[in-house]
């Protein structure tokens, strides 16, 4: 199964790490917490696997679909 790139919906800034590298996700699972215009929006993992590459670390500032996490 070929890497998948877990991407961000909003710009925003990253407010919580869930899932760190190493970590075994299912689907759905939350990778981590951005914070945007004063909501929290969870980005999830969109198949299971283990997040193998964690792009980010809390208090970067992101783009609307940046690659935060990758998962094989």
């Amino acid at each position: 199964m070929n890497p998948a790139k877990v991407r961000t919906e909003v710009a925003g800034t990253v407010w919580k790490i869930i899932a760190g590298k190493g970590a075994t996700v299912a689907q759905g699972d939350v990778i981590l917490i951005m914070e945007s215009m004063k909501m929290e929006i969870p980005i999830e993992a969109p198949r299971p696997g283990t997040v193998t590459e964690l792009l980010v670390a809390e208090g970067d500032v992101l783009k609307e679909d940046d690659v935060v996490a990758v998962i094989a």
